[in-house]
């Protein structure tokens, strides 16, 4: 049935038209893609005569007796456009109980922040009375989903989608790869059922114990497998269009429609974090292949270090040259560190004869900017008694870092200076939020909340982009590929965010330790983009404020009832029946919140008092703070400063909203913003945003979008993992633990809710992964296995289980393009992650919870030694080492002293030792990586040399012994009668 809301043309965003009958107008009758009558004629002028999604011709006579109407001349049927940019809002609240005002609300300059938008909702109505006199407000705005505004991608026919304006377009995986992986993935999930069928009816009774811990281990890992191979089911690419972007968006002759898009850089120990590193992520950004005037970089200094202000002016300075450069001669990349330091011929692609002279002189430019930045560095070594001093004599206010007032400096910018040709710039600038003894500030996750109610304040881009302060910009066009899904007027509306792969540089080759995660990064996450998108990492992600705002998806899926197949829990009446009280409170604050974020598009559905009740600023105030200014740009979906704000007043409103308290008794933090109550605050953001209903996009350019700097050293390495796994261990203790939360929405799809339970109790596998590796070591000294005698049926079942993990390996291999070397790194490493960090964060994070003991986490560093890879065979000793070195020592005594008790009992023994051999084997390649980078650098002695001479040493020697063979062999026979001539 059709629906009253009006869908809009999915090339041009003007209405499709009704025909003379009332019916809206269809071109396709098989998959009913939107297609205005326009639209359509320019089709077949230019002779593509099939649908666009589906790929099925058109009817030759659908163009017969249509009367098309423009977005001026609405049908009596539309209400209002749902689905176009300018007219959607977030989805309608209807509000039981809302306080209420007696005056008009005014801000403390005297200005009425509503009264513009109140004007706007009555011409808006009176004009709605002209046209639809037969419009009630009872009218449900949840009755049903538009087509074009399903949560699901489009999938278009290729030969349709070069022959349309979309601008991205999703490439199924090819059936012949997909369909034999995906075989295999259910033969080994029969094959591990057999398995454990097995294991659990053939008991080991002389090695009862081994035998019962052992099937508990693996029973786990088969678990933890099902949990990680299953959201792989549907991987999917990506393709986008910039061109069309442009064509649509940057007409000739015309201002550009692009979006703004606000960038976020965070950055705290300067010491740690080298200020040059940030001010290349900078220069990168404000070199980005973008309209100037869409651009504002905020870089936040959560330390208030005055060596971070500094280097920013110089930063800022240097700009002025750089980006002119970048963009006259198209480089890439814009970080100069990086560019320079390519080693490629520079020259390919070049035909203008001043390039080289330029490129010169901006490379001694920037050595010397170099210069300038290693004399601040030197400078701020040693901190002075009586504090920093700025150039103007007045004493540096963030002296005392955990008790200063709120800084904020705006470099550049439209009213800034320009570059060296005179040229506007983005805006840059600075933020240090304000920090005051007794206040929880939350670390990076509340810098970046702070950051956006300041970015709302001064520029309101409707789109964020954050970075960590070492994440440069790889590709200039990385943010026209992320438009590309954003701006797509038919999947846009309902993607919060588009994450980016992490890339890496200054990685050795053969990447012993896995930074560069590229099984996660290429398999993982684009197995999620085909369910509801992937997670985001914490970088190179681009966000919708709105989704940032706690706002729902302008078109989310009604509640399914506990039938309906897509639904992954029971139909909300069935599950209030059986809520226990804290889930009561949580429904009750999640309404509360609902109360307070409404549709301002659907408020004509109310009469002016209902509608002087719902603006109230109260049920604002709770939800975003006391700040006018920054709630009036909440209400404001395509971005822009609100023309009530008076812009002398921006600045010290922006103070405001990074004061210290400015987030109590809101929801920050809660329910907006990036969420706390993990140091992995990325998990818990984009896990909030899909249980809202949003859904979210991997897009994978070809060139890289952004790379950064990874720890090569194990120590650092480990530390690293770490961090990650106590954050995944925190949200398992804590309400918004995948496993309950968000069940009652339902729309949070089962597949994308099993792999938000994969990253939380990863760390949990730890526990039977030591003991598993601790098993082979206790076979060896005591003689005993895990595994009873193997009949032919037993043999053939471990064969197939074999055989099945590999041709999994391979088929996935095949349809993700990651290399054999890297699937192994990785392997590698969940060993060496699993027993050293990923153990102690189960322990830290129980006491975390149970005693208060909260653990302190140090920066990794950023720096670089002058050789290169130095820093890969530096040995820092962590606690966090010693399991696995003591796996290590004791499954290596474990096969020497299996050899000795074969070489003991003879023939018979070596049969089950070979069995207990490779079981620690498997232990010892798996920990091999570590084993080397415990090792460092052995004088250029590779490390496996090392350990095969110890191992075949000890064998040998055992050998040795046991043949024995400077003791000369006698004859017995002639032994025995001489013993026999002699009279005891």
């Amino acid at each position: 049935m059709m629906e009253s809301k009006s869908p809009v043309c999915n090339t041009c965003g003007e209405e499709i038209g009704v025909k003379p009958n009332g019916e809206f107008f269809v071109a396709c009758h098989e998959c009913s893609f939107p297609i205005c009558k326009a639209c359509l004629e320019y089709e077949f002028k230019e002779g593509r005569r099939i649908c666009l999604r589906c790929g099925n011709p058109y009817d030759e006579n659908v163009l017969d007796d249509v009367e098309t109407k423009t977005s001026k001349h609405q049908s009596t049927i539309a209400t209002h456009i749902s689905n176009t940019p300018q007219d959607s809002g977030i989805h309608a609240r209807h509000v039981s109980t809302v306080s209420t005002i007696d005056s008009e609300l005014n801000d403390e300059y005297g200005n009425p922040i509503w009264k513009n938008r109140v004007d706007s909702w009555k011409d808006k109505k009176s004009k709605k009375k002209k046209k639809h006199p037969k419009a009630t407000k009872d009218e449900d705005p949840d009755a049903q989903v538009p087509p074009q505004q399903h949560m699901e991608d489009i999938s278009l026919n290729p030969e349709a989608a070069s022959a349309t304006d979309v601008l991205s377009v999703v490439i199924p995986i090819p059936r012949t790869k997909i369909t034999s992986y995906r075989i295999v993935i259910i033969m080994r999930l029969t094959i591990l059922a057999l398995f454990f069928h097995y294991r659990i009816t053939h008991p080991v009774d002389s090695a009862y114990g081994l035998w019962l811990t052992s099937v508990i281990c693996e029973i786990w890992f088969a678990f933890s497998w099902v949990l990680d191979q299953f959201p792989k089911w549907s991987p999917i690419n990506r393709e986008t269009y910039i061109d069309r972007l442009s064509a649509r968006f940057e007409r000739e002759g015309e201002q550009s429609q692009l979006a703004a898009v606000d960038f976020f850089v965070s950055t705290v120990d300067p010491l740690k974090e080298p200020p040059l590193i940030t001010a290349n992520t900078v220069l990168s950004i404000l070199a980005l292949d973008y309209p100037v005037d869409k651009v504002s970089c905020y870089v936040s200094d959560d330390g208030a270090a005055m060596l971070s202000f500094e280097s920013l002016v110089e930063t800022a300075d240097f700009a002025r040259k750089w980006v002119p450069f970048c963009k006259k001669y198209s480089i890439e990349p814009r970080a100069p560190e990086f560019y320079f330091s390519l080693k490629i011929d520079y020259l390919r692609d070049k035909v203008q004869p001043s390039f080289v002279k330029e490129r010169r002189a901006m490379k001694r430019d920037y050595e010397e900017f170099k210069i300038r930045m290693n004399a601040l560095v030197a400078k701020a070594q040693k901190t002075p008694e009586e504090g920093w001093t700025m150039q103007d004599g007045t004493s540096w206010p963030g002296n005392n870092t955990r008790d200063h007032p709120g800084m904020i400096q705006v470099f550049l910018g439209y009213s800034g200076a320009r570059d060296v040709e005179g040229n506007e710039l983005p805006r840059l600038v600075y933020v240090s939020r304000e920090k005051r003894p007794g206040y929880q500030h939350h670390k990076k996750a509340g810098a970046e909340n702070a950051l956006v109610r300041v970015s709302a304040v001064l520029t309101n881009a409707p789109f964020i982009l954050n970075l960590d302060c070492d994440h440069y910009v790889n590709n200039s066009k990385a943010v026209r590929e992320a438009m590309c899904f954003l701006m797509d007027p038919v999947v846009g509306q309902d993607v919060c965010y588009v994450q980016f792969p992490q890339r890496f540089d200054g990685i050795d080759k053969s990447d012993r330790y896995a930074n560069r995660n590229i099984v996660f990064f290429d398999v993982n996450m684009r197995g999620l983009d085909g369910i509801q998108g992937p997670v985001y990492v914490g970088t190179g992600c681009v966000f919708r404020r709105q989704a940032l705002y706690g706002y729902s998806p302008p078109s989310k899926p009604k509640m399914l009832p506990q039938s309906s197949s897509s639904s992954c829990c029971c139909c909300p009446s069935k599950k209030k029946q059986t809520q226990d009280p804290s889930e009561i409170y949580k429904d009750a604050k999640r309404e509360e919140l609902d109360a307070a974020i409404f549709n301002l598009g659907d408020l004509d559905n109310y009469d002016e008092y209902e509608r002087s009740m719902l603006i109230s600023q109260t049920s604002f105030e709770k939800t975003f703070g006391l700040s006018a200014v920054f709630i009036e740009s909440t209400l404001m979906e395509n971005g822009g400063v609100p023309d009530s704000v008076n812009p002398s007043t921006l600045i010290k409103e922006a103070i405001h909203v990074i004061s210290c308290g400015y987030e109590e008794k809101t929801e920050w933090g809660k329910e907006i913003g990036w969420i706390y109550g993990s140091i992995t605050e990325d998990i818990l953001t984009g896990f909030k945003m899909h249980c809202r209903g949003w859904r979210s996009i991997y897009c994978m350019p070809l060139r890289p979008a952004f790379k950064g700097s990874a720890p090569i050293n194990l120590s650092d390495r480990l530390h690293q993992v770490l961090r990650w796994a106590l954050g995944s261990v925190e949200i398992f203790l804590s309400r918004h633990c995948p496993l309950w939360y968000g069940c009652s929405g339902g729309r949070l799809k089962w597949l994308q809710r099993m792999a938000y339970i994969n990253t939380i109790v990863y760390p949990f596998t730890s526990l039977p992964l030591v003991a598993y590796c601790t098993l082979p070591a206790i076979c060896l000294l005591t003689g005993k296995f895990i595994i009873p005698t193997l009949s032919n049926l037993a043999s053939m079942l471990f064969l197939g289980l074999f055989i099945s993990i590999i041709l999994t390996s391979v088929l996935e291999l095949r349809w993700s393009g990651v290399s054999i070397e890297d699937l192994w790194r990785n392997e590698q490493f969940w060993v060496i992650g699993g027993v050293s960090a990923h153990l102690f964060a189960v322990f830290q994070g129980f006491l975390k919870m149970l005693a208060g003991l909260d653990t302190n986490f140090t920066v990794t560093s950023k720096t670089a030694e002058d050789l290169e890879f130095g820093e890969l065979y530096i040995v820092k000793w962590t606690t966090l080492l010693i399991p696995p070195t003591s796996l290590l020592i004791i499954n290596l005594v474990g096969v020497v002293a299996g050899f000795s008790d074969a070489l003991n009992k003879g023939y018979e023994a070596w049969g089950p030792l070979f069995g207990k051999i490779f079981f620690a084997f498997w232990v010892v390649l798996h920990l091999y990586p570590f084993l080397k980078g415990l090792m460092g650098r052995q004088n250029r002695t590779p490390t496996i040399v090392i350990l095969w001479s110890i191992l075949l040493a000890s064998v040998f020697s055992l050998v040795w012994v046991r043949i024995n063979p400077f003791v000369s062999k006698t004859d017995t026979t002639a032994l025995s009668q001489n013993c026999l001539l002699i009279d005891c």
